[in-house]
């Protein structure tokens, strides 16, 4: 077998097979390995190649030397075993005994995802330990688990965000082997995987991709500096690089699907973008595989473009992440209005109904956090509402807060009923993030582990000066880089089963078997959604078709009619049946008498269900 590497600005390539430990010399590295020349590959510029017969046993240790440089990993390496500045591992995937051979995926219509850090979704911090913990997700009723990033980066600890070897696994999660092991075990048990990836920048330690090729362009800058090089000289092999990525997770560890990280950061002035390229690329394969794989974008563009089928002019992902609903539903559950929350807090009950029917707030109109008109309206006629996730809280909208605290930290049960009731029965895919089901007490906090003196520092100064713009002391901030901020964000696992826990998780789990059983909370269409709100009085209600979710955002009882959605009484005469119900302090929710209003505890929410009279 030979070893293919592209390095078109260099004039001599070596591969060092086994061993890794540089010499220093240029030469053979003796008992570290040997080195043995490559050659131009004739027609394929840029590319070089080793002599044939080279060992290629899965786990033989690799490295390149460009121009009698020091060594490095392979761009393409799928194993880091010592990190990402080690030697490269050659993986045969065909090695793995998977056992999923009669998977044959989950749609997205219908989904319900589960976002999961695999560092703190148990004190152990692996593959292997989440997978110990599925069944949990499986009784939840979530369909899909979407990972965090788990490509390798410097340390032991971190968001992933900072990853530089885009084909390998981070090894003290497991390895690639590990993350075989949590996608089979999560097909056996009914769930779709979805991997995070991030195509917009790398990491700034481990990175060796420059010394390799132009992977990256001063054409654009962004907020990590130069941009990935999708359109300058050379785009091509970078392109084709980061598409064989995302093919390789799908196709080489069996995921379901990505989701890509902040597309908006994405520097392409080129005719076909980079995303439509990756979506034409991802159909493909789907089709081959003969199972549905889903490309998920955060984006903040509000652009329904995002989503819309390349032959429609669109980019052809399947779904994008919505922040403006979180925003509303946020602001309206803690009544924060700083940053661009401030648009959403001026009317939070209009701007909640505005984005539950119209999926933006910012369809065009003017954003005073951004000083200028944002977004595009959605045709609601036409695009399916599960081509936009749903969420009341995310590794971002969480960890990036400046003390990592959850809705949990300030808000009771009863609130936290009442915003999990309008993300799982709204019109979008809804995303729990990891805990968020029982009200974890848990923060989830930012935390590196930078093996880089002085990266380590910078990043620890700018994270504290960050937030004491925004009005937080510096004492306040945890300290990124020690290791107890980790450990803090670790869920636990004892509170499930204790109160108020309990009871929060039971709801999350009565509303998902709720919305598997009433066809009414996954119908996709925008336009049989229906808002009645009191902006004053501080309830909402959201009718789909026979089925009503209300709830109760004050600190007082209200009554609130359940006939505003079409005439008569819950819209059309006829009994209503109370499905399901949450209050604070256990306070019972009466079931409405009939003609009359429903009568909902202060901090509540219910589930409602119009039986029509037969005639």
């Amino acid at each position: 077998m030979a070893y293919e590497v592209w390095a078109p600005e260099a004039r001599r390539v070596e591969v060092r097979i086994g061993g890794g430990a540089d010499s220093g010399d240029g030469g053979s590295g003796g008992g570290n390995g040997t080195d043995h020349p490559m050659r131009p590959v004739p027609g394929r510029d840029g590319w070089w190649r080793s002599a044939d017969g080279l060992p290629r046993e899965h786990g033989t240790r690799y490295a390149f030397r460009l121009d009698g440089g020091p060594l490095r990993p392979d761009p393409r390496s799928r194993r880091q075993p010592d990190g990402p500045d080690g030697p490269s591992a050659v993986v045969d995937h065909s090695a793995f005994p998977w056992t999923d051979a009669g998977w044959t995926g989950r749609p997205l219509a219908g989904a319900v995802l589960y976002e999961l850090h695999v560092g703190t979704f148990t004190p152990e911090g692996t593959f292997d330990a989440a997978a110990g913990r599925l069944d949990h997700l499986v009784r939840l009723g979530v369909t899909h688990v979407e990972l965090m990033p788990v490509c390798s980066f410097p340390g032991v600890h971190g968001w992933g965000y900072d990853g530089v070897s885009p084909w390998a696994v981070h090894e003290p999660y497991g390895g690639p082997d590990g993350l075989k092991r949590f996608v089979d075990a999560a097909h056996a048990a009914g769930l779709a995987v979805v991997l995070d990836v991030v195509h917009n920048h790398l990491g700034p330690s481990g990175n060796h991709l420059p010394a390799f090729g132009p992977y990256f362009t001063d054409t654009h800058h962004t907020p990590w500096g130069s941009a990935v090089n999708l359109d300058a000289p050379g785009s091509d092999e970078v392109r084709a690089y980061l598409i064989g990525s995302a093919l390789s997770w799908l196709r080489d560890h069996h995921l379901d699907g990505l989701r890509l990280d902040a597309v908006h950061a994405l520097a392409d002035t080129r005719a076909v973008h980079f995303l439509e390229e990756l979506s034409a690329a991802v159909d493909a394969l789907s089709a081959s595989l003969g199972r549905p794989l889903v490309l998920i974008a955060e984006s903040d563009r509000n652009d329904p473009r995002t989503t819309a089928a390349r032959e429609a002019g669109g980019l052809g992902l399947h779904a994008q992440w919505n922040d403006d609903f979180h925003h509303a539903l946020h602001t309206a559950l803690t009544g924060e209005s700083r940053g661009y929350y401030a648009d959403f807090a001026r009317a939070p009950m209009a701007a909640l109904a505005r984005t539950l029917t119209g999926v933006w707030f910012h369809d065009g109109c003017f954003s005073s956090f951004r000083g200028r008109a944002h977004g595009r309206p959605v045709d609601r006629r036409t695009t399916p509402a599960h081509r936009f996730l749903g969420y009341a809280q995310t590794h971002d909208q969480v960890g990036n807060r400046a003390v990592g605290d959850r809705l949990s930290a300030s808000l009771p049960p009863g609130l936290l009923a009442a915003g999990a009731a309008l993300v799982l029965t709204s019109p979008f895919t809804p995303m729990l993030f990891m805990g968020e089901e029982w009200g974890a007490g848990t923060p989830w906090q930012f935390f590196t582990d930078h093996t880089d003196p002085e990266l380590a520092e910078a990043v620890r100064r700018g994270r504290r000066r960050e937030f004491a713009a925004h009005g937080w002391s510096e004492e306040n901030v945890p300290d990124p880089q020690d290791p107890a901020t980790r450990d803090r964000s670790c869920l636990d696992w004892s509170e499930p089963g204790r109160a108020p826990h309990a009871g929060l998780l039971e709801w999350h789990r009565t509303l998902l078997a709720l919305r598997r059983a009433l066809p009414e909370l996954t119908d996709p269409d925008l336009t049989a959604v229906s808002v009645d709100f009191d902006e004053a009085a501080r309830w909402i209600t959201v009718r789909r078709g026979e089925v009503h979710t209300v709830v109760n955002l004050s600190g007082t009882p209200v009554g609130i009619p359940l006939h505003g959605h079409g005439g008569g009484d819950a819209g059309g005469g006829g009994t209503v049946e109370l499905l399901a119900a949450f209050a604070d302090s256990g306070a019972d929710v009466p079931p409405p008498s009939p003609g009359g209003p429903l009568r909902l505890p202060p901090r509540s929410a219910a589930v409602l269900r119009r039986r029509p009279v037969l005639r």
